[in-house]
């Protein structure tokens, strides 16, 4: 998380034996659309009867290793005599656990709620049930049922549940579409706040689209609808009784609600509950490219009238569009029909697609744009793939080569590539260009984090092999009015970025 505040809305946590707040009854009449009125809904009781019998509170424990682990704190020194004696041993070696191993029992408190009753499917969120040893469902009636895991998605912080439909009559929610809520509209959330089960809450959607840098598919709705510590997996409501979101988080120095909570769109947690249900995984599409933002440093290097899109920085081996359908320097700015405006879109629209779908990229290629299709791979076997793409890092041990000629150029010294300069710098046998020897204090290739070793493969979309490749290239663009030059830099490894400095 990038905040210290950011809290996952989270479930609540306590050590067996202490107190813990009790979930009360609530009945539920048949659900009668509320009346809202020009300024703010003139009351939610009628919306609220409709949907508390779908929205349980979700309890799990989990038994952990006790005070005497490696990772224990220990119990401190006090002088003989002291008064804290007997409180510092109760606190440090009398907390319930098991007297010979340490270990104790840890509960947690958060929300949930069904969407089949038939089926007795539930959905809350993954941090919710994680580690869990055993899972319970607690009704508004009081029923508890014992849960099992269905399936869980890291990424997205969603997990289905699934109760015995016959241990109880149950009442279920549906998903509406999220993609039609407008900031200011309207929302109620329900929960299982700090343990108060069936809790109503109301605010209004006080943003779209928001990335808390959470997951690599963060589009979240902001809400004031309060939100607190047990609130995680519950569902937020629009005026029909949809389930437009799934509260997950928050934004408080203190832990309570200050008005800035976070749900995951139900047009992203949908698919994901839908994946989970049948498959008990996620299979999402994947299209085998490594990204970065379109700058606008990089878009005029590129002849884009504005900076919009994914920038593909690389091509992973093995990988769908590993046949020259998409290259690395092409920027992506439409993907099956959906606008790709800036890099983050990208990865959430390619996973919402089915794998093996074959889709049409509308990508802007050395200025020009055109279409091309591609066949989705699917996402899960990509990362195992991109994972062993990684780690090679084999290496030319041939013998020792003459001396190379370099050049001067943008604040970079640069040499040929050859056994000598991959020996020194560690350089895989299977990266190609001009390698970058040296990087001057203070100069334009140093404020964009350019290290000696990196190896320049292209500029301005045309391969490089000789230093005197670069100063040409270099040259030409400053021929041609250019400001910035775009490089395309290797790793060691050979991972591939993009980067602009300054020709001036």
């Amino acid at each position: 998380m990038t905040s210290t505040f950011l809290l996952r809305a989270a479930r609540r946590t306590f050590i067996a034996g202490t107190a813990a707040l009790l979930v009360g009854t609530v009945a539920v009449p048949s659900f009668v659309m509320p009346t809202f009125a020009a300024d703010g809904p003139a009351s939610v009781a009628d919306l609220a009867q409709g949907v508390l019998g779908a929205v349980v509170n979700i309890s799990t424990s989990q038994t952990v290793k006790g005070t005497e682990g490696p990772g224990a704190v220990p119990m401190p020194q006090l002088p003989e005599g002291s008064p804290f004696q007997d409180f510092f041993d109760d606190f440090f070696k009398n907390r319930g656990g098991d007297k010979d191993n340490g270990a104790q029992k840890v509960q947690s408190l958060g929300s949930g709620f069904v969407i089949d009753a038939e089926q007795g499917i539930v959905v809350t969120n993954n941090h919710v049930i994680a580690d869990a040893d055993d899972i319970e469902v607690n009704f508004s009636d009081g029923v508890t049922l014992k849960a099992t895991l269905v399936g869980t998605d890291t990424k997205t912080d969603v997990a289905v549940l699934k109760v015995d439909p016959k241990g109880h009559k149950l009442t279920a929610v549906k998903f509406g579409d999220s993609t039609k809520m407008r900031v200011g509209d309207w929302v109620m959330a329900v929960g299982n706040p700090f343990g108060l089960g069936g809790t109503v809450t109301v605010g209004i959607v006080s943003a779209r689209n928001r990335d808390i840098n959470s997951g690599p598919y963060d589009d979240f709705i902001q809400t004031d609808a309060a939100i607190n510590r047990g609130n995680s997996g519950g569902p937020l409501f629009n005026s029909a009784g949809e389930v437009i979101g799934i509260n997950t988080a928050i934004i408080s120095p203190s832990g309570g609600s200050i008005g800035i909570g976070f749900s995951i769109p139900s047009q992203l947690a949908s698919g994901v509950v839908d994946q989970l249900r049948q498959f008990g995984e996620t299979r999402r599409g994947w299209l085998g490219v490594r990204i970065q933002p379109v700058t606008d440093d990089i878009a005029e290097s590129l002849g884009m009238a504005t900076a919009k899109g994914a920038l593909v920085a690389g091509v992973i081996k093995g990988g769908p569009v590993d046949n020259g359908t998409i290259q690395a320097g092409d920027v992506i700015i439409k993907f099956d029909g959906k606008d790709i405006h800036e890099m983050r879109d990208l990865p959430r629209v390619v996973a919402e697609s089915p794998v093996g779908k074959a889709v049409d990229v509308l990508i802007v290629r050395k200025g020009v744009e055109q279409t091309v299709k591609v066949t989705l791979g699917r996402l899960e076997d990509g990362e195992k793939l991109a994972s062993g793409e990684n780690g090679n890092t084999d290496q030319d041990k041939g013998d020792k080569a003459p001396a190379v000629s370099t050049a001067s150029v943008l604040g970079m010294t640069v040499g040929e590539l050859n056994d000598e300069t991959r020996k020194k710098f560690s350089i895989a046998a299977d990266v190609s260009g001009v390698v970058i020897t040296d990087v001057a204090k203070d100069s334009a290739a140093a404020e964009r984090g350019i290290q000696p070793g990196e190896v320049i493969t292209e500029i301005a979309q045309e391969s490089v092999a000789t230093p005197k490749d670069v100063m040409d290239r270099i040259g030409a663009l400053k021929e041609q009015g250019r400001k910035n030059a775009l490089l395309m830099l290797a790793s060691k490894t050979g991972e591939l970025r993009f980067v602009t400095i300054r020709m001036d």
